[in-house]
């Protein structure tokens, strides 16, 4: 419980109105998007306006040695924003201004608060796109997609956040300002800070200004839904496409499990008796575009597949919207969503999708994959009750063997959704100890009182 000393340094510092201390109000605050995490109740909320605010906030929590939880919209699927101390929960939604487009050096300068569709959509207006798309992408914050270097729906083309930022402005533990990066389209000067920062979840620094790189958009696209009779003639589709040299904007998979479910809750049109589905994109001029679309449908057929290709714009914002109704879709199922994150290299998704059916099996679960296949980032959704005891000790079970199948395919804990708590135990069996005890060091080094988000990605007690 802070004193009211500290709360009234905080009202001086952000005035009354950014201070939130009822336990009403901070209740929401006490936790994230994350399922099967515990809770905790800040002691305060704040909302700062701009840089020299948060300045002010962390010299008072670094004074005082307090917690600081810095939050954007909460919708990340880590546990990565739940103050573990409780603490200061910082949030920048109010610090949600687009300062700046620059259509000539193809760039824009955001504050963490902006949302990234808004983003989208101002850049649009000069026939530009910011291309990280993550599912939540209409109320996802840039600075919290920075924090998590979020990837999404067009991460097999275009990449993911950390392709994306070209400088940050960032408030350290002891509260001074950085600055690091920039416009410029080559910087190679001394150690490269931005990409330490950026998928950091808020434990090494607090980001207050981004500057990101933009591109032109592409002049037009195709979309398809290609259906399976079973999951390995998808997968072979996948890396069918991969090796005919096209690189799809988008190449989505969903199991059955998940075609089911969707189509029960958007009612779009999809074929519930197919085994999985993928949903593909390809983009960019229109020659090259009818040549892709040529080459996709011929490798689709080739492995069973049925082709469906959206002739109109409505039937193109439907397949993407039943891809992005997914994870709400199969939330209504049961009472508890467990959404993990695993990735392995796209060769390897066949033995991945076999590895999931057999692990759902084993524990008698009920599993729904869906994700990115074209960059082999899938994610089994375990649908559970939290109030089950009996039920959630086989779901952690199943979800240490999902990571260790992962791992053991030569793929990595997370693609997008970071480390956060919810995955801090399974780090050491991808970095080792020797890696492990690198991470620890950088941490140390920049929050040496450990204030800044604890508890997560790294474990300063091991």
């Amino acid at each position: 419980m802070l004193s009211q000393k500290i709360i009234a340094e905080l009202t001086e510092a952000l005035g009354k109105e950014n201070v939130l201390t009822e336990k009403e109000e901070l209740a929401c605050y006490s936790f994230d998007a994350t399922a099967d995490m515990p809770q905790a109740m800040p002691d305060v909320f704040v909302t700062p306006t701009c840089t020299e605010e948060v300045q002010k906030v962390v010299e008072i929590a670094s004074k005082h040695r307090i917690p600081v939880y810095t939050r954007g919209s909460g919708t990340n699927l880590s546990g990565g924003t739940i103050p573990l101390k409780n603490g200061i929960v910082m949030g920048m939604v109010r610090m949600d201004k687009i300062l700046e487009v620059d259509a000539e050096n193809l760039t824009a300068v955001v504050q963490p608060g902006v949302i990234i569709q808004d983003l989208n959509d101002e850049v649009g207006k000069h026939g530009l796109i910011y291309p990280p798309d993550p599912g939540t992408v209409t109320t996802a914050t840039m600075g919290g997609s920075v924090a998590e270097c979020s990837g999404g729906l067009r991460g097999l083309k275009y990449g993911v956040t950390k392709d994306y930022v070209m400088g940050l402005e960032v408030v350290l533990a002891n509260g001074k300002v950085m600055r690091c990066g920039g416009k410029t389209v080559k910087n190679v000067t001394a150690y490269d800070m931005v990409k330490l920062f950026v998928g950091s979840e808020g434990t090494l620094g607090i980001i207050t200004e981004i500057i990101v790189k933009l591109i032109p958009a592409p002049e037009t696209r195709k979309s398809f839904l290609a259906s399976f009779k079973s999951l390995e003639d998808a997968a072979g589709s996948i890396t069918g496409i991969i090796a005919s040299k096209v690189i799809p904007a988008t190449l989505e998979i969903m199991d059955n499990a998940t075609i089911k479910t969707v189509e029960n809750y958007a009612h779009v049109g999809l074929p519930t008796n197919a085994e999985a589905i993928l949903l593909i994109e390809v983009d960019g001029l229109p020659g090259v575009v009818a040549k892709e679309a040529q080459a996709v449908e011929k490798v689709c057929r080739e492995n069973n597949g049925q082709l469906k290709v959206a002739e109109t714009d409505q039937e193109r914002d439907n397949l993407w919207a039943a891809r992005r109704a997914a994870l709400p879709a199969l939330a209504q199922v049961s009472p508890t969503t467990v959404l993990e994150d695993a990735t392995v290299p796209r060769s390897e998704i066949p033995k991945m999708l076999k590895a999931l059916k057999e692990i759902a099996g084993k524990y008698d679960l009920k599993i729904g994959t869906f994700g990115h296949a074209g960059d082999g980032n899938l994610h089994p959704t375990i649908l559970t009750d939290e109030r089950n005891k009996e039920e959630m000790a086989r779901v952690h079970r199943a979800v240490d063997e999902i990571f260790d199948a992962a791992l053991q395919l030569g793929g990595t804990l997370s693609g997008e959704h970071g480390i956060g708590m919810a995955k801090m135990k399974y780090l050491k069996n991808e970095f080792k100890e020797a890696g492990v005890e690198a991470l620890r060091s950088v941490k140390k080094a920049l929050d040496p009182e450990n204030i800044l988000n604890p508890g997560k990605v790294i474990d300063l007690e091991g």
